[in-house]
Parts: C-alpha cells; structure tokens; sequence
C-alpha cells in the first residue's frame, strides 16, 4: 500500500479496520458504524476491493436469466412496494400454466440458464398451482435452472399446503426447485417492520424459513433494502444478523443490496438513492459479510454505469442479461422492463478491467476461468 493510501486511511479513521482485514479479523458492529459514517468513500471501497479481490480475484459473474412474476396480487400492502395489486383490483393478473410457459418460448433461440421467479402473495392459489409453476417450467425450458420463490412466498405455501415446511421443500425439490432468491429481507428491524410492511413475516420468521432452505440442501441469496426510512444502525444489524445465520448453515450464496425506488410508492415523497449510496452499501456489505462468497452489483437498481464502479468497490456479480423486470416498479410503466445483452455484459465487465466469467444459477462457472485469474478461494475471517 502506498504511503498516500496509508495516510488517507489514518486520516478517515479507517487504518484500524485495514489491519484487521490484512489480519482476517472479523469486522464488528463499531466497524460497520465506521464505514457508514466517514465521508471518505474512496477508503472504503479501496478496503472493500481488498476482500473482493480476496475472495473472488479478478473475476466478475454474470449469468443469462429470464424473470418471471406470476401474479402481482397481494395481501401484504407493503409501503414500499409499488408492485403489488390488492384483490379486486382491475390492475391484478395471475399467470395461467400456458401463459408463463408462453413467456420462456418467446426465448426459446437465446441460451437462458436461469429462470427467476417471485411475485406477489396470493392467498386465493392452491398449493399445486406452485408445484405446476415449477413443473412447466422444467418442461418448456429442459435444463434450465429455477431459482423460485423468497421467504415471504415459501411461509405462504407452506400455509395452503398445510403440511411441514420440510414436506414443503421436498415436493419443491421434486418438482424442480434449484435455489431461492434473496428477496423479502428488507431491513431486520422490529421498527421499520412495523411502519413499513407488518403483515409480512416478521425478521426471526424470515430467518426460521431461510434455515429450513438451508437445512433441505436449498441454497439461497439474501437482500437488504435501502434508502427508505432505515438507520445506519439498523443496517449494520441486519449485514451481522445475516452473516450469524450463515455462521449456522453456509446456505447463502450471495447478498444482494437493493435500492429502494420510492416512485409509485406510499414514500414516493422520498429521494431516490444516490450512485455514491449504491457504492457505500455495496461495499459495507462485502466488509461485513465476511463468510458469503458473492456480493452483486444489480445493474437494474443501480444503473450499469454505477454496477461497474461497484466492480472496485466490492462487487463480484452483476446479476445477468435480466429479460423482463417489473417486481420493484410502477404497475403500466414498461420503461424498466430492462435488458443487456450478452456481448454488453461481456463489454461492461471488461471496460473495468474484470474478467468476466459466465456462471449458472448456482455460480457454477460455465465459461472457463483462466488459470491467471483463478479463484483464490474465501479467506475465512476469525470469529
């Protein structure tokens, strides 16, 4: 390290935290609160790029996916959500099996290998309806990867089931359940979950589920949604609360910070996050959840430009092609039904410098990584 790096850190109050890394000392609560409150950004994505390049060297994932939301009727009435359709409103749809098999075939001549799927939670759709989803999948799209329903959606089809959670996850398994998304996580606070989305599962429920995934040999992601009412304090909880539960299982395999988009929202009177924010939470994130292996850069949320300069400042993934997105954004606004192409993907991440590596829903590498630039493997922090 430089002596002007060396410098810069003392002076942002950070150096402290740089021998830690360089010592594979866990980060602790009093660190993360560091990282949120120094101005210095520059300092904190310099130590973020450290564990980055640690864990995942040079290289940057990528993987060709197709999203799917089956329904956006919902009974949760979240604040945040701009999404969701209540019941008996005009605006609300549920897929047909035909109709989400239509969606995979207007695909048919591009290589997907991941097909995601969430929505809205249904009270009025039978437990079968879920398996079907799975199933019809499988069929028009054979060897495609499912990554399919979060937390919040498995505690309700758990609920029309009826039956054990475990019970629930085998029949999943059957069906063709690869992973599960990281989605409904928003911010592990008793406070914001009650302003802001009381009738979801609360935080210990989320996890009690997460565990049950974990425990069936289902692999997950997690997310953490910011820029709404939440506090830093409240943040740092949440990164720890998570990196607790991986301590206990290992089943996460990436977290994903989301930026919340207040347009269409009951906070629609909020400001949209800023790229300075988007970098900050990308990189505390990789700081803090030292036993995760991937930490992504989603390009939708952030824009592809500020995806890139996450690259250096912590990100390792930057989720995929994206053919049809919708889930944070107004109902009848089409202008983010975003997606980039496979040579564009390829382009972003060699423009900063990464190499990119094709990976599968499981980040599994499909393209071959270069004995240069192989992983080194996560450097497991002391407890």
């Amino acid at each position: 390290m430089s002596r002007l790096m060396e410098s810069r850190l003392a002076a942002s109050g950070l150096d402290k935290i740089y021998h830690k890394i360089l010592d594979g000392v866990r980060l602790d609560a009093c660190d993360g609160l560091a990282l949120y409150q120094t101005p210095d950004l520059t300092s904190v994505g310099f130590l973020a790029n450290l564990v980055r390049e640690r864990m995942s060297d040079n290289l940057t994932y990528f993987v060709r996916n197709l999203h799917i939301n089956y329904t956006n009727i919902c009974n949760k009435g979240c604040k945040f959500c701009s999404f969701y359709a209540p019941a008996g409103d005009p605006r609300g749809y549920v897929l047909s099996i035909q109709e989400i098999q239509d969606q995979i075939r207007k695909h048919d001549d591009v290589p997907i290998r991941e097909i995601h799927i969430v929505a809205g939670i249904n009270p009025k759709l039978p437990y079968e309806y879920y398996l079907d989803v799975i199933r019809a999948v499988k069929d028009a799209r054979p060897g495609v990867q499912v990554k399919a329903f979060t937390m919040i959606e498995l505690a309700q089809i758990q609920r029309v089931a009826n039956k054990p959670i475990d019970e629930v996850l085998a029949d999943l398994k059957t069906a063709g359940l690869d992973c599960c998304p990281g989605g409904g996580a928003e911010v592990f606070s008793d406070r914001v979950h009650e302003e802001l989305f009381r009738a979801k599962l609360d935080n210990e429920g989320w996890f009690d589920v997460a565990r049950s995934v974990h425990r069936a040999g289902i692999r997950s992601n997690v997310t953490m949604l910011y820029g709404h009412i939440e506090t830093v304090e409240e943040k740092v909880a949440h990164l720890l609360h998570i990196r607790d539960l991986q301590d206990e299982t290992g089943g996460f395999m990436c977290c994903v910070p989301l930026a919340f988009d207040p347009v269409g929202t009951e906070l629609s009177h909020l400001p949209v996050t800023t790229g300075y924010a988007n970098l900050r939470e990308i990189a505390i994130a990789r700081l803090l959840l030292d036993n995760i292996p991937h930490v992504k850069a989603f390009w939708i949320m952030t824009t592809p430009a500020v995806a890139q300069l996450a690259l250096w400042y912590g990100a390792d993934d930057l989720d995929g092609t994206v053919t049809h997105y919708e889930i944070t954004h107004a109902l009848g606004d089409n202008s983010h039904h975003q997606e980039l192409r496979h040579d564009q993907l390829l382009a972003m991440i060699r423009e900063t410098a990464r190499q990119p590596v094709e990976r599968d829903a499981l980040y599994n590498a499909v393209t071959p990584i270069p004995l240069s630039t192989a992983v080194r493997g996560p450097k497991r922090a002391n407890a």
